[in-house]
């Protein structure tokens, strides 16, 4: 067994869905349409994206040494409608993937142990990454023939959908890179039609700053009026895009039991999040990616889910918050109570 074939059989082993080998380095189209995104500032206030530009776009310029890639997927496909939360208005709907423990957490463990088994076995050095790091995963992963960068920009996979959480191993180690897979898009635009904030400016195409997952997550201030509507209960994250790729029909349920959806997760209610003070949201979402946000930003996503929902007997989940400390909550506060009015 060569040492592609070793690593190979050692992840699927350690409970890796998908499996691939790339050269530790992207050609100019992966640089090109970066930056481009950067450019044209689809980022918005990502501005780590554009800080480590060098990095992101070439792996030996995060490290040198890096020969190859071994890209990992971790299979986090739902058992059941991931979108079935949105049409219970009194309700927030979370992420596929925050609804348990952190990916970020359970992905890392996997890589240290498939790193020590490749330093053990071939005495070459490592680096793992999530997705935290530098690091451009949907191309990799894509030229080490996991999947291909769908018109929603996120990677698809025949045999796990949109359903995948990626991780690398940058390694000293020469490995045969495996093949890249076509482009099974074909001339489907189900993703692209799905998006609540039109959020694809053209397919293969996104801009950050109209992406409900960016606003609800990554984005610190008052979100603009004009996304609050086709927010719905959307109160963290968003999988239309993700759920309406018919490749999805041959996912599995994840076979990762910490990635198992959390039943006071999966459909909480509004008015009990609406309470949550800081201690009380952390001790709620520990473990969980959601706890990353803070209080605040969470807040402030259940007070326009609160807004959109009709339900006046959530006015006083709003009232309790307009004088809130921080004045983005207060006024996400203030525009739901006037909504519900």
């Amino acid at each position: 067994m060569d040492a592609a074939d070793a690593i190979r059989a050692k992840a699927l082993a350690l409970g890796f869905d998908a499996v691939g080998f790339a050269p530790a380095s992207l050609g100019p189209d992966a640089r090109g349409r970066l930056a481009d995104f950067l450019a044209q500032g689809r980022h918005g206030d990502m501005g780590w994206m554009q800080d480590r530009f060098e990095q992101r776009a070439d792996p030996q310029a995060l490290w040198p040494q890096a020969r190859s890639v071994i890209c990992l997927g971790l299979s986090y496909a739902p058992d059941t409608d991931p979108l079935a939360t949105l049409s219970h208005a009194e309700r927030g709907n979370i992420s596929i993937y925050a609804r348990n423990r952190d990916y970020h957490d359970v992905v890392k463990g996997l890589l240290k142990h498939l790193a020590q088994f490749i330093v053990s076995r071939f005495g070459h050095d490592v680096k793992v990454f999530v997705d935290t790091a530098p690091v451009m995963e949907k191309p990799l992963a894509a030229q080490a023939g996991i999947g291909w960068q769908g018109k929603h920009t996120n990677l698809v996979s025949r045999q796990h959908g949109s359903w995948l959480f990626l991780g690398e191993i940058y390694t000293s180690l020469d490995l045969a890179p495996d093949a890249a897979q076509p482009d099974r898009c074909g001339s489907c635009t189900r993703c692209l039609a799905a998006c609540p904030t039109g959020a694809f400016p053209a397919p293969y195409q996104l801009d950050a700053r109209r992406c409900i997952a960016y606003l609800t997550i990554e984005y610190a201030g008052a979100i603009p009026e004009e996304f609050r509507a086709p927010m719905g209960n959307r109160i963290y994250g968003c999988d239309d895009c993700l759920a309406a790729c018919p490749w999805n029909r041959f996912a599995v349920q994840t076979r990762q039991a910490k990635l198992a959806a959390r039943s006071d997760l999966t459909s909480p209610l509004l008015s009990d999040l609406a309470a949550l003070d800081d201690a009380g949201f952390r001790a709620r979402f520990a473990g969980s990616p959601i706890k990353r946000i803070g209080r605040d930003r969470f807040v402030r996503n259940v007070m326009i889910a609160i807004g959109n929902s009709a339900d006046a007997t959530l006015r006083p989940s709003c009232a309790a918050l307009l004088d809130d400390a921080n004045p983005v909550v207060a006024e996400a506060a203030a525009w739901a109570l006037g909504q519900l009015a």
